[in-house]
């Protein structure tokens, strides 16, 4: 039987571990030099930010290295494609997203972090609860609903919410052969997750009026070219013989699945 004191240490230690885990925090960026100082500010001390600039003209790759962060060159535009240079050039074990433009705090994702080093997930997503007027256009929300429910038809995963802020295992998301480089990128993530059997869970973030002007939601045209490019990603069929493989965990009250 074990003892407490042995089961305290055997706590003591995996704490060590996960406090010591190699964390790359992908940030993609397109002329977010308002916002940068803030969000390098809050990435915890022990992790790198990896900034992956997809055609600042602003001065945003040399402030962020300025700062202190790596700053990865991605030329070809779109979401799917700043976000997948990053995780390619990631070498931790442990890979996080977050937006640029400080609407979501890289420091939330310290216990998603944990979560995944400890085995409880293979995938951990952000449900964004926003935070005064204007944090979240009711038109993007709109979207982000009629998307949710769309992955849940295909899926069975209980999600509400497809928000940028998330955590996984480099080689696990490199193994998913994520293809698109456009806005459908962070559901095609979810998508093959899913499909591959994945623990995907969300817990719920403050989300904040972002700094600077929205380069996908902040327009009704821009949202519904958003949920094309995701539709897309949906049509996409189920791997032959598995399908709907992921058990999705229920979700609690406040976002958390168990």
């Amino acid at each position: 039987m074990t003892s407490p004191e042995s089961a305290s240490a055997s706590a003591s230690e995996r704490e060590a571990v996960t406090a010591a885990a190699p964390v790359d925090v992908v940030l993609p960026c397109l002329n977010e030099v308002e916002a940068l100082p803030w969000v390098l500010a809050r990435i915890p001390p022990t992790w790198r930010a990896l900034v992956v600039d997809n055609g600042s003209t602003d001065g945003s790759p040399e402030l962020a290295r300025a700062l202190g962060a790596t700053v990865v060159h991605e030329t070809r535009r779109g979401f799917g494609a700043a976000c997948h240079a990053g995780l390619a050039a990631a070498t931790a074990d442990i890979v996080c997203f977050c937006d640029c433009d400080a609407s979501l705090d890289p420091s939330l994702l310290e216990p998603f972090v944990r979560e995944v080093s400890e085995g409880a997930a293979d995938l951990v997503l952000g449900r964004r609860r926003p935070q005064g007027r204007g944090a979240w256009p009711a038109h993007a929300r709109i979207g982000n609903l009629v998307l949710a429910r769309m992955l849940r038809r295909r899926t069975g995963l209980r999600l509400h919410d497809l928000g940028p802020l998330r955590a996984g295992r480099r080689q696990q998301l490199l193994d998913l052969a994520l293809t698109d480089r456009r806005s459908g990128y962070p559901l095609q993530m979810v998508v093959r997750a899913a499909d591959s059997g994945w623990r995907v869970v969300e817990h719920d973030v403050p989300y904040l009026p972002r700094t600077g002007d929205s380069k996908v939601t902040g327009t009704w045209r821009g949202t519904w070219q958003a949920v094309r490019d995701m539709g897309r990603v949906l049509s996409e069929p189920p791997p032959p013989g598995g399908g709907n493989a992921a058990v999705p965990l229920p979700v609690l009250p406040g976002g958390t699945a168990q």
